[in-house]
């Protein structure tokens, strides 16, 4: 069998599992939390010299969750801490928590403004006072409809940081290519299109609204690619970034033909993608409190869906070296997380 047989069989594989697990496409991207310097503290300047605030003037509704969830948000909280000190109270939910309870328990702690983490937070913050300012973090993305009412830092890397590091070490591309899910990401893909053009690329966006429409455009894009100019960048969407049926294929597609795969996902390095941005979990915890706090003082900044930007880099050597990357001792020391592990 030809590799080009071989290939063709294994994509028509992919795509009849994909309309097997129908139901998947169905999941919205966000559900879920990745593991491990701020848009907000880029324009903190003036928030700094606020007065300062009366102990629980900053409401963290938090999710009561296991780990690894728990260490992330409690280093989330660190964050907040460090820039909020004693104007932070903080108020764990569980799915079961009574509203009405919570929003009594912020009256009478003095609460001007919440910060909510994590889908479950958010959620328990969503039925709270609406004159209670929010702040939202610790999830992938808001509905549009919602984010207008509030400042929300997704966990989804900016693209311009995503593209910078790209072109610093690939700098001989031109063109990225990303299939998503328009429900997911299309506020990420606005801000892609604007980070591409600044950066001298060519952003190919196409959109997959189930897994089998998903692994043709992948198909057809690793057919149509040129090692030497093209790039393949996975956002973090459970439709079009499947782990289990599209991943695979990706990476092992990528490999054969020498196409560069960076991803807005940790764990994806480490089954092979050149490199990926992740949260800077205690970074994120001080500009959300540099959001609270501008709202605190009257002056919220911005509103709305943000992208990520305290992250950490991870990076494959072995991807690295078989697309001709030679990363030096001092480049790698660069890095937050190399794999494979030493």
């Amino acid at each position: 069998m030809t590799g080009k047989m071989f290939r063709r069989r294994a994509w028509s594989r992919a795509r009849a599992c994909c309309a097997a697990l129908g139901l998947l496409s169905a999941v919205v991207s966000g559900q879920g939390m990745t593991a491990p310097q701020g848009a907000a503290q880029a324009e903190a300047g003036e928030t700094r010299r606020m007065e300062p605030q009366a102990p629980g003037s900053i409401a963290v509704v938090y999710p009561i969750l296991g780990e690894p969830y728990h260490s992330i948000f409690a280093s989330i909280i660190d964050g907040i801490e460090d820039n909020a000190k004693s104007a932070m109270r903080t108020y764990p939910v569980a799915a079961n928590t009574d509203p009405a309870e919570l929003n009594a328990q912020l009256r009478r702690n003095g609460a001007k403004v919440v910060i909510a983490l994590g889908r479950q937070g958010l959620k328990a913050a969503s039925a709270l006072d609406r004159e209670l300012p929010l702040v939202a973090g610790g999830v992938l993305s808001v509905p549009e409809a919602d984010s207008r009412a509030m400042t929300a830092i997704s966990l989804t890397p900016d693209p311009a940081l995503l593209f910078a590091r790209l072109r610093s070490l690939l700098p001989g591309i031109r063109r990225v290519v990303v299939v998503y899910h328009p429900q997911n990401n299309e506020w990420l893909i606005r801000l892609a299109r604007e980070a591409a053009r600044a950066q001298g690329l060519e952003l190919v966006a196409h959109e997959a609204r189930d897994l089998a429409s998903a692994a043709r455009l992948y198909e057809s894009t690793f057919a149509s690619s040129d090692s030497k100019r093209d790039a393949i960048w996975l956002p973090q969407d459970s439709t079009t970034v499947d782990e289990t049926t599209i991943l695979p294929l990706v990476l092992k597609e990528s490999w054969n033909r020498n196409i560069a795969v960076f991803s807005s996902s940790f764990l994806h390095v480490k089954k092979g993608a050149l490199f990926a941005l992740y949260p800077n979990n205690l970074e994120l915890g001080r500009s959300l409190a540099w959001s609270a706090l501008a709202h605190l003082s009257g002056d919220p900044r911005r509103r709305g869906m943000l992208p990520l930007r305290d992250v950490h880099i991870a990076v494959n050597v072995r991807t690295a070296g078989h697309l001709g990357l030679s990363l030096s001792y001092q480049q790698q020391r660069a890095f937050d997380a190399i794999f494979p592990e030493p």
